[in-house]
Formats: structure tokens, sequence, C-alpha cells
């Protein structure tokens, strides 16, 4: 059993967090009265740098939190920011001017310009539900009921002879257009999109079915293809539950058609078969975290990543007092493997197959939400030599998840998570340790590799099958700039900018949106970065509750959002292009079961490794049940300043997991999930806009070149050279010419797709390579090399480097985890 939460726990031990006021980005928190009980943070420990660790029982090393500037001045008023239409308009917006504005199914004849059918609904994020109707006050009737309402006009006087003809004609026409209207409707392609999308535009929601099985072709059940709020949706294992989505959303899936891109989120949010207008429409996400990419603990050494504990705690509460703890994924997996009599390593796919399901995309439509960002390891492709982690097997689950995103209209930003060697040396990565991605003697080696996986998931996620649905790739989560160093980031961040380019081609509608994290460094560090560079888009990772602590109010930190994080976000909007928060949450303090480490306490209340003066109890921040209005609300005022702030977002995390132990969610800060059953997040996440008194923080459009118009791909000269790959030189390692690299002559493991049959016809999901003419071999060992261990930290480089004999690898002995100290 694991001991209480905040217990020191006697198997692993680490460092406590340094925070570095070195940033413009912190806050100075011997100015806020709230902390002035808190401990300095002007210290420097040698874990804040992985040159400074020891060799052995060490702590991983450490990052200092980050912390934002001053928000706008002068903003003023709360109301709903206007926005360009949804559907490709490239007029402005005006306020009361629905026709060009997102909320297009207000429109008189209940459509976008784009000709699309939308659903019935009524757009008011805080008015109460009726019958819709245009700012004309006439019913938003799709077309096709106006034509069928046109039959139905009174007769005139006749005799009763032709009433009974007119009737029978009257009737027979009736069948036919019950017949032929949601067949044409279902199977119609988007005029507006089609020359960007796969995707057919739906029929209206309603009872449209379609004769198949249960999503991979089997069976001959009579399944509806699309429905809206309070319409019936069969599952895989035909289970069913009802839709519900009061925001003009709808699904849509048929087993003819599995490609059909006519589902909608919301009526404000585009269809998948439409542009999605970067820097127009806003993204409004959460994670899909501890799915897919499984973490027990925050580190210590890294104050902006939690554990993915709080999520799935049951899955490591298993293994905490094994001899060797399950940490990351990496132990977890040796613990799993050795545990034959619950399974071995396929406890992992029960986990992939129960945590996240289509029920969960279903609600987080209906919750208002257009994106999910899924965290996904390499292992997903394959794994080499002794790493422990089950290969391949979360790549299916991802599939099924493109499949439910699709069918509710909701887009993904893919982030590659856990990078060979890891890029961090958080457990996130896959092994908590050190840094082995561009940095020390196997960081040329790995970056090769890792590129070489980038790769493989941009060929696969730019086919025309799965663009529309997969439309951001977020090519290396966190790696962590102060070890790797600016330049070579850069160079490895333009390397993958081409290799994305080379699989999906340039321009709008050509592959992914590339996503760049900004490596814990300022965000005004990365203006004008790449210019010209084809739709690439700006990362942070903003959290408050790994500095001081305090024990004011939730109500006190209502605008502390708007102060810390406008302003940058606002400025990198036009300095560099598109700049959201691929994670946030509404942690103020560290509380909750394992944020800091397994058993490692917290900061708040005196517990954690160090000297940090307690604030008091943590049981005020994690025992849910017992919030009153008050700390709801203030909970939901600081949520909704941080989507205002942010202005584009994703949200950490959709859901976490029950303690085994309490049978609760222990850090309830952290669920977006739990706070909307409870009353601390927003039922519409709309009704944030203007938060922070400024309705308008940043003025679209973005620079063509940004959305893949006009210039993009025309990055100049100077900046490609000045950022060449490969690089000279990698930190705490040397020359590259002197360390190990591999060479391109191996095969290419392409990715594999669902597999889909109708009564029709077999139906083609892609070879999993959009490129054909991308024909180059895949980075493998030379066989009269010698490499060391990937993931082996500091070492000199094998020597001799090659010979003519038979290539060897120089293992390493696992790490030691030794008990805290008494």
């Amino acid at each position: 059993m694991a001991s209480s939460r905040n217990s020191a726990g006697p198997n692993v031990a680490y460092d406590p967090l340094p925070n570095v006021p070195d940033s413009h980005l912190d806050v100075n928190y011997d100015e806020d009265p709230r902390f002035s009980t808190a401990r300095s943070l002007s210290y420097h420990t040698p874990e804040t740098n992985s040159a400074d660790l020891p060799d052995s029982g060490s702590s991983p090393p450490v990052a200092r939190p980050r912390f934002m500037g001053a928000a706008l001045a002068g903003e003023t008023g709360h109301s709903p920011r206007d926005s360009y239409a949804s559907s490709n308009n490239t007029g402005p917006s005006y306020a009361g001017y629905d026709n060009d504005s997102s909320v297009f199914a207000l429109n008189p004849d209940g459509r976008r310009d784009s000709g699309t059918p939308v659903p019935v609904y009524r757009d008011d994020p805080e008015g109460d539900r009726g019958t819709p109707t245009d700012p004309q006050g006439t019913l938003a009737s799709p077309q096709y009921l106006g034509e069928k309402h046109a039959l139905y006009d009174a007769p005139r006087k006749s005799s009763r002879r032709k009433i009974i003809i007119i009737g029978a004609l009257v009737g027979l026409v009736v069948i036919v257009i019950a017949i032929a209207v949601p067949v044409s409707l279902a199977n119609r392609k988007s005029n507006n999109n089609a020359a960007k999308s796969s995707g057919g535009d739906p029929a209206q929601p309603g009872e449209t079915t379609s004769a198949g099985g249960n999503g991979n072709g089997g069976g001959k059940t009579t399944l509806a293809v699309t429905g809206g709020d309070g319409s019936k949706v069969t599952t895989d294992d035909g289970s069913t539950f009802t839709y519900s989505n009061s925001f003009g959303g709808y699904w849509y899936y048929d087993e003819n058609d599995p490609f059909n891109n006519g589902a909608k989120a919301q009526s404000w949010t585009p269809a998948l078969n439409e542009s999605f207008n970067w820097g127009i429409d806003k993204i409004r996400g959460v994670n899909l975290g501890g799915w897919l990419n499984t973490e027990p603990v925050s580190l210590p050494s890294h104050p902006c990543h939690l554990p993915w504990s709080r999520r799935v705690p049951a899955l490591y509460e298993k293994y905490v007092n094994s001899t060797t703890p399950a940490v990351d994924e990496w132990t977890l997996s040796t613990n799993m493997a050795a545990d034959t009599a619950h399974g071995g390593l396929t406890q992992l796919e029960d986990h992939y197959k129960t945590f996240i399901t289509e029920q969960d995309f279903a609600e987080i439509a209906g919750a208002g939400l257009n994106f999910v960002r899924i965290p996904l390891p390499y292992w997903a492709i394959e794994t080499r030599d002794n790493e422990p982690f089950l290969a391949k097997t979360c790549w299916t689950y991802f599939l099924k998840a493109i499949r439910w995103a699709r069918k509710y209209g909701i887009r993904i930003n893919l982030d590659f998570h856990a990078l060979p060697g890891s890029q961090n040396g958080w457990n996130h990565s896959g092994k908590l340790g050190s840094i082995n991605m561009l940095n020390g003697p196997m960081g040329y080696a790995n970056a090769q590799r890792s590129l070489d996986y980038i790769r493989i998931l941009a060929e696969f996620i730019s086919q025309p099958e799965y663009k529309d649905v997969v439309v951001m790739f977020g090519i290396t989560n966190e790696p962590q700039e102060s070890v790797v160093g600016v330049e070579n980031l850069s160079r490895y961040y333009l390397e993958a900018y081409n290799i994305v380019r080379e699989a999906s081609g340039v321009g709008e509608g050509k592959g992914p949106m590339i996503s760049y994290h900004d490596g814990f460094q300022s965000l005004t560090s990365w203006a004008d970065f790449l210019p010209g560079a084809d739709r690439i888009a700006l990362d942070s990772h903003p959290y408050l509750c790994f500095g001081g602590q305090s024990d004011a109010a939730m109500s006190t930190y209502a605008k502390t959002p708007c102060n810390t994080w406008a302003n940058n976000f606002n400025e990198s909007m036009s300095a560099f292009g598109l700049t959201g928060a691929g994670e946030f949450s509404n942690a103020v303090t560290d509380c909750g079961k394992w944020v800091n480490g397994v058993n490692l306490g917290a900061r708040y209340d005196g517990t954690f490794t160090g000297n940090w003066p307690s604030q008091g109890s943590c049981d005020q921040w994690t025992n849910w049940p017992a919030w009153d209005d008050e700390m709801k609300q203030g909970m939901m005022q600081f949520a909704l300043a941080s989507m205002d702030a942010l202005q584009n977002w994703f949200f950490w995390t959709w859901k976490i997991g029950n303690s085994s132990v309490t049978g609760k969610v222990e850090s309830p800060a952290w669920s977006y999930q739990l706070g909307l059953q409870n009353g601390w997040m927003p039922k519409d996440p709309r009704v944030a806009d203007g938060t922070c008194g400024n309705t308008a923080p940043w003025q679209p459009p973005l620079k063509p070149s940004q959305t893949g118009g006009s210039g993009a791909g025309q990055i100049p000269a100077s900046v490609s050279s000045s950022f060449a790959w490969p690089p000279t030189v990698i930190s705490n390692a040397g020359a590259v010419t002197l360390l190990p690299s591999y060479t391109q002559t191996g095969s290419i493991p392409t990715l594999t797709a669902e597999t889909f049959s109708s009564a029709k016809s077999t139906i083609s999901a892609g070879n999993g390579w959009a490129n054909s003419a991308d024909s180059a071999g895949m980075y493998v060992p030379v066989a009269t090399c010698n490499y060391l261990d990937p993931w082996i930290g500091d070492a000199a480089p094998p020597s001799p480097l090659c010979s003519g004999g038979k290539r060897k690898r120089v293992a390493v002995p696992e790490p030691l985890i030794t008990p805290p100290p008494s």
C-alpha cells in the first residue's frame, strides 16, 4: 500500500526544487505580500544544471518554474470577442452582423456562407434554451426543410376527387423526399472545401442511418450515422449513451464512409471538412494526459510538469513499494513485465482500453472544447535493444483517438512527448535521469533517431485521410534548452520543420501546423524565429504552483493569470505568430498526491524535502467534496482568467483517475472533467472572453505565410544556413565527428492504419506514407562502429569509435534509486 500522500517514503530521494528568478517571466515573490513568508528563491543547487549532477545516487536535473510578466494596461470591459466567420470568410467581423460572425447558424437560411447546413440551436452562452431564431426572428431552418414546407401549402378548394389525387401525389413526393434527402445529404461533399478535405458534409443531425456493423465493418445492424443533442450513440462494443451537446454540435460516423469529415464540435467551430482559421478561430482544448504516455510522478527537478499518478494513480500505486519503485514508464514497465501473475505488460493495454474511451471525446465536444492534445511516446513506433516499453501498442489506441475525434468534430494536436535517450531527463520522457538527446556522447545519435520518428509520424498524419483531423504536431515536448543550447535546439527545430514539410508539402491544407515548445525560454527570445516558415506555432507551459507558497484565499488569484501571462502571449502573437499554452492548470499551490514526487509531500504544508515553512494543511486544497461556493467560484474565476490571458490553450488535463487508496481524485485542480461535474469549470468556455478586461487582446490576422498563404515556406537562405544540420558540437560531449552516429540505410517502419470494410467494398485507409518521393532509409547503427547505451548520461565516447570488427554496444547498469537520509 502507498503511504499517505504527504508523508515521506522510504524508497525515493529527491532534492528540493530550486526557483531561480533569472527570467523576466518570474513572479517577484519578495514584492508580493501573499508570499512574505515564503522561502527565498535566490539560491542555486547543483541540480539546476545537469552537468553538476553527481555520478550516482543523484536527483534528476532541476528546472525553475516559469511565471509571466505584467498584463495589458488599460483593459476594460467584459463582452464576447468578435471574430471572423468560421467558414473561411476573409472580411472583418462586425458585432451584431451574424452572417459574418462565427455565430453562423443564426443566418436566416441556417447556413454558413459556404452553404453548409447547420443544426438548429440557440447560440447564447448565458441565455436559456428556446426556439432558435435568426436576428430577424425567423426560424433558422435548413434549406431542404424549406423545400419540404413548400410541398405542404394549403390546397385550393377543389372537388373531392382532385383532393384525393393531389393527396396521393403529395404522399408519393413525401416518400421520395424522405428517402432521397438523407441519402443525398449524407454523401454530399463540401463544395466550399473540396480541394482541402477528403471528408463530406453530413446530413442534418437526426435519425439518418446506414447498414453496417460496429465501426470496423462487422455485423448487419442498421445504425444512425449522425445526431445532435439528445441522440443515441452506439460504440464499438455495442454499448450506447446519449449525446449531450447544447452548442449545436453533431457527431457523424458512417461505416461505408469512415473518412467523412462532416462532424462539427460546436456551432462556432468549423466542421472538419472546413478550414480552421488559425489566429481567428480559438483553440479551446484539453490534454489527454496519462493515457498513451504514462507518468507516475512530477520530478522534483521539473516543476513545470506533473505526475501522471494524479491522473492514473492506481497504475503506479501498485508498484510504489517495489524494490525498484515505479517512478517512470521505464520502471513501471519492468515491474509489470515481472508481474506475470497479473498479466505482465498487458496491464498497460488494459489501461489504454479503459482510461480514455469514445464517450470522453463526446463529452469534450459537449463541454464546448474543440481540440485535444495527445502525448505520444516514441515506442508507439518501435523499441530497440533493452528498452522495456510496450512497443507499438499505444499506436493502436491513437488510431482509435483519430476515429473518435473525427466522429465528434474534434481536432488533434499530436505531441511527441517521449524521445529516445530523453530530451529533458524527466519522467514523462520515459526514463527519469539524464538528458541524452542533443546532450552527452549519444546526443547526436539520439537526435538522428528522434528525427526519424518525427518523419514517420509526419508521413502518416499528412495523408489525405488524416490531415484534417490531426492538424497540429508538437514535434518535441519540453526540450531543456538550458542544457542542449539554443543554437542546437534551433538547428534541430529547423531540421524537423524540413522533415515535416517534405512529408506534407507546403501551403494551407497540406499537413499539420508545426508546434515548437519554448524550451523554457522567454517567449520574446523566439520572436522572428524562422521568418517565412509555413505554419509554425509557439508552445509555452505556464504554471503558478511550484514556487513560493501562500495561504491566501483562492479568490485572491482572480486576476493573477491576466497580470502574469496575458501581455507576453499577446506580444508573441505579433512577434512570432500563433502562440498558445500547451499546458496549464488551476493549481496555485503544490498540494495534491504526488504532485512533487512519489511520497515526497508538499512545500505548502512543509513536508516536502528541504526547509519549506508550512502554510497550513493541504486538506483545504485537495478535499474537494468539502469545497464551498466561495472556493468553487474562486477556482472558476482563475480558470476564466487563464483562458482569456492565454487565448489559445490546452488545459492539463481532461481527467484524473481515482486513487486506489482513498477512492477519489486527490489533485482536483488538475481535472477539467471533475471541475465541470462539480461547478468550478465553465460549462461554456467562451464566457472567459474578456475576463482580463480587453475584448480583443490581439488583433488578427496572422501573416499569410503563418497560415499557409502567400510566402509560406520561403525561409531566407541566410536563416537556413545559420541553423544548418547537423550541429558541429554537442553539449557535454564535444565535436559531432568524434561521437557515435547512425547511417541512413535501414528500412522505414511505416505506421499501420485501422482496417475498414463495408458491405460495398474494402475501404483504403492509406499506406502510412504521404510522400512516395521521400524514400531515404532510416538511421541505424553502422556495423563496424561502437555505441554507448542511448540512456547512458555522462560518459566518454567509445574508443575506438569505428573499426574493422563487429560493432559493440557498451551497456550501462541500471541506476540505483537510494532511500532518503534518515
